[in-house]
């Protein structure tokens, strides 16, 4: 008698347990937040979330993630390549250390960097004399925002990285191909789908970021005021009709945003497989 392939017994149990733990954990916050906006009627929702604080806020929050998204997507690639590509001593700590910021409880994180950019802080005292402030400014969203959210860039390309063929590249080589052209052709399009997938997901965490936000923005409307904050402001104010407003317009972007990048990264892949 053969045995079954299937480690987990029942198709219907395991898919059973798995839609209604999606159901309570996700779709059902979903659903109420939808249904808290449906109550407001559409001319409230827009007053919400096109006043002025909120649209300050938006471009705070949206463009201090852009910005960390494309540090994370270079310094990431770079740590990525690093540990796949060279052995040296400490390699097995630094690779560790990259899940740090996921360890890490971010509000800790935010008190660790308001305290390394405070005026008499490690780097806060070779900044400030040079007229480069952090704390309480946009800077220091970008920098909370991109020491939380680097770990996702560096984990979706280094596997990606690890798999590519070798033999492609001494292939490359002999045929007189420079560095350059080997990873702009050969290793690029590789990982490339990896590699939106990574920047896109750094970029979602940024947007949602509070705890580490918090601490070193200074929370100043107009200023420094994330959308994250907002929310918690509103909730604070017991207006969970604004909160869920708010909310909805973090959602939409976030989830624009994937479908997009997925339907990019599935075109990639079928670019490759053409080219190949």
């Amino acid at each position: 008698m053969a045995r079954s392939k299937h480690l987990l017994p029942g198709f219907g149990l395991t898919m059973g347990v798995s839609l209604f733990y999606i159901t309570l954990i996700i779709l059902l916050p979903i659903a109420a937040m939808l249904l808290k906006i449906a109550g407001m009627g559409w001319e409230e929702f827009w007053r919400i979330i096109s006043s002025n604080r909120a649209l300050a806020a938006y471009r705070i929050t949206f463009s201090s993630a852009l910005i960390a998204t494309v540090i994370n997507g270079v310094v990431g690639l770079l740590f990525a390549w690093v540990l796949t590509r060279y052995r040296f001593p400490g390699r097995r700590f630094l690779d560790a250390l990259i899940d740090f910021p996921f360890a890490l409880p971010t509000a800790v994180a935010g008190l660790v960097l308001v305290t390394l950019f405070a005026n008499t802080g490690w780097y806060g005292q070779w900044l400030e004399p040079n007229g480069i402030k952090v704390n309480y400014t946009q800077a220091g969203i970008i920098a909370a925002m991109t020491f939380t959210s680097i770990p996702f860039v560096v984990r979706a390309v280094q596997p990606v990285l690890e798999e590519v063929d070798e033999a492609l590249e001494a292939a490359a080589r002999t045929l007189g191909a420079t560095r350059w052209q080997i990873f702009t052709r050969i290793i690029w399009p590789t990982i490339l789908p990896a590699f939106i997938g990574g920047c896109v997901l750094s970029f979602a965490r940024s947007l949602g970021e509070f705890g580490a936000v918090v601490f070193i923005a200074g929370n100043l409307p107009g200023l420094t005021e994330i959308v994250s904050l907002l929310i918690f402001i509103r909730l604070d104010e017991y207006n969970y009709e604004a909160a869920a407003a708010l909310a909805f317009v973090l959602l939409l972007v976030a989830l624009l945003t994937l479908i997009a990048t997925n339907a990019l990264a599935a075109w990639q892949t079928r670019y490759v497989e053409r080219a190949a």
